[in-house]
């Protein structure tokens, strides 16, 4: 039986009060799902900025009663610190996913990117260490590594930023170190790798690759990719997100705490490879061909995640590749594209 499984059966058996942030949003409601059937007890706070109430509400339907009724619910925004104030108390464990993502949202929108991922951040962070929790485990990005022309990409070694949503990320990493060196408050932040799977946007400007070719697709519209196609990045399917956001929260060797953490499969594929895989797992036509334009501002060339950190010292093993990860996500995203969300 490998850690995870050894935290889940703990789990299963010693209640906890989780606080997740952005709970309305991909990856939050799969949070929320996952540690309502570990029988937790979850409050969740969100704005609806980029979360659907669709998500919630997928997520408890998926529970009996007795586990739905171990959720809270708060409307209210990060960027309030009395709207932070109110969701901590009694939580011992906090999961904080809220952000504005998007590389090109943040170019367009630097001011509102900053409010949210910096100041959001800050409130939550000092509202954490006010009120004692166990431990505060935040969303950072793989985007923190910037013009790092180091493969695959290794915590301690990142480049200049290249954009506003990946200054953002780095100012929580900076944050928390400076939290934890100053005060009584143990964090780990987490370096998702272009995450996927069920619940995930389809719609918008700033919805991710996958689910938006998975979209077209099925819609059968043109399929767009930026640059030439060879652009690789490291895929991470949501179910080891969810893991390595338990196993950061329960580590207990005091080696494993207040640092970061590459999330990630540890392998990459080129969004050409990615194209093929989705056309065949979708059995669309081999004629279906990318239609290729210029390369879009802020982003990297390769991601490639070195995970040894992770998996020394947290534990983490991820259980789904790109391609077994596409197999569970296509089934999801057959059945619910089309829903107004």
């Amino acid at each position: 039986m490998n850690k995870f499984e050894n935290i889940k059966n703990h789990l299963l058996n010693h209640q906890y009060t989780w606080l997740i942030t952005g709970v309305a949003g991909f990856i939050g409601s799969n949070l929320l799902e996952s540690l309502l059937k570990l029988n937790q007890r979850v409050v969740g706070l969100d704005n609806f900025a980029t979360g659907y109430k669709k998500n919630i509400a997928y997520a408890l339907e998926q529970l009996p009663e007795k586990q739905q009724h171990n959720f809270q619910f708060h409307e209210g925004d990060i960027r309030n610190l009395q709207d932070c104030q109110t969701v901590i108390k009694g939580v011992d464990y906090v999961l904080h996913q809220a952000a504005l993502g998007s590389i090109p949202r943040s170019i367009n929108n630097p001011l509102a990117t900053n409010d949210t991922n910096v100041n959001g951040f800050l409130n939550m962070l000092l509202t954490s260490k006010n009120n004692n929790v166990k431990r505060f485990v935040y969303a950072s990005s793989s985007s923190v590594y910037g013009d790092s022309q180091n493969l695959p990409k290794v915590e301690d070694i990142i480049g200049k930023q290249l954009s506003p949503y990946a200054s953002s990320k780095y100012a929580n990493e900076i944050y928390a170190t400076a939290f934890a060196n100053s005060y009584p408050i143990t964090t780990i932040g987490l370096r998702y790798f272009n995450v996927f799977g069920a619940r995930q946007d389809f719609k918008g400007a700033y919805a991710a690759v996958i689910p938006t070719w998975v979209s077209s697709f099925l819609d059968e519209k043109d399929i767009y990719i930026n640059g030439d196609g060879e652009t690789s990045r490291d895929f991470c399917y949501i179910k080891n997100v969810i893991q390595a956001n338990i196993l950061a929260a329960t580590a207990t060797d005091k080696t494993a705490l207040n640092t970061v953490y590459n999330i990630a499969a540890g392998d990459r594929t080129t969004l050409n490879d990615l194209f093929l895989m989705i056309r065949n797992g979708l059995n669309k036509p081999n004629d279906k061909k990318p239609i290729y334009r210029d390369f879009r501002p802020g982003d990297i060339r390769h991601s490639l995640a070195d995970i040894s950190k992770a998996s020394k010292l947290l534990g983490y093993q991820p259980t789904h590749s790109v391609s077994t990860g596409l197999t569970e996500a296509l089934s999801w995203y057959k059945k619910h594209h089309g829903e107004n969300q």
